[in-house]
């Protein structure tokens, strides 16, 4: 009889083993669950992005607007017979950032 108790206590403590420390053991599921969680959080920003980027190509596809808008935001590009003009801030003498500490 004490060789039967010894034996299942054996097997308690594999099984308590195995949930507590092996493979699938509640640890290691716990970590999966907070891993597919990070997950799917990043996965939906990046469909969020991907439906911007998505609208972006569909708009410059479709539009020569588009396109001419950026080319002249992002470059600084103008059209054939525009003149650009550059607008810079004359500079008071005494108004310098040397003098205003």
């Amino acid at each position: 009889m004490k060789w039967l108790f010894g034996l299942l206590l054996i097997i308690f403590v594999l099984l308590q083993y195995r949930l507590w420390v092996g493979q699938g053991s509640l640890a290691e599921a716990m970590r999966l669950r907070d891993e597919i969680a990070r997950q799917l959080t990043e996965n939906t920003g990046l469909q969020a992005r991907n439906k911007l980027l998505e609208s972006e190509v569909l708009e410059l596809q479709q539009g020569v607007d588009s396109v001419e808008e950026r080319a002249r935001s992002e470059l600084g590009m103008i059209k054939k017979g525009e003149t650009y003009f550059q607008m810079i801030k004359k500079q008071e003498p005494g108004n310098t950032s040397e003098n205003s500490r």
